[in-house]
């Protein structure tokens, strides 16, 4: 397994060593000794599966507490996959990091507790599955905006799209998303 920090040093970028012969292919997309190792000693207590259409974009989302730490991987097309520092007192604050998660290249990313989460469907239908650290709690969810001007994210849209003023297709709480001067936040 190679295991590399991104531009947040805590977002980690995962590749799995593949193995093909004549039949197909196999790699190990978890091994806890090897996640451990590389800082994610953490315990999954739940797998969760998203399907989507292209153009979907679900987030940014996280948890006020039970913070969940997020290990994630598309096994079905491709998603722009993007992570933002909501720790206050880290200097990388607002912060954020996007990375492309595919079928086809097998990659996947560690989203640390004390991160927001989204990602963009590119792909017609992507299917999206992540290990959570803590189980999912409503009343402690919150979304921050995905348009948010002080976080700056550059999601590929245009390629989803065929204009640049198009939107992607978002659930009722991610339309009402805050801003993140405004939102909750870890300390």
């Amino acid at each position: 397994m190679r295991i590399e920090a991104t531009s947040l040093p805590e977002v980690l970028l995962i590749e799995a060593s593949t193995y093909t012969d004549a039949r197909g292919l196999l790699f190990e997309s978890f091994n806890a000794r090897e996640m451990a190792e590389a800082g994610i000693d953490l315990p999954f207590v739940q797998d969760n599966h998203s399907i989507s259409l292209a153009g979907v974009l679900r987030g940014l989302h996280y948890q006020l507490q039970q913070a969940q730490g997020k290990l994630l991987r598309a096994v079905v097309g491709e998603v722009f996959d993007v992570a933002v520092d909501i720790r206050r007192s880290s200097p990388r604050f607002g912060q954020w990091t996007g990375q492309r998660l595919s079928a086809t290249n097998r990659k996947m990313v560690w989203v640390p507790p004390g991160f927001a989460h989204g990602f963009l469907v590119l792909s017609e239908r992507a299917e999206v599955l992540y290990k959570t650290t803590d189980y999912y709690a409503p009343q402690f969810e919150r979304s921050i905006a995905w348009n948010d001007l002080q976080i700056g994210i550059a999601w590929p849209i245009s390629e989803v799209h065929q204009s640049a003023a198009a939107r992607p297709v978002l659930s009722t709480r991610d339309r009402a998303g805050q801003p993140l001067a405004e939102a909750e936040t870890h300390p």
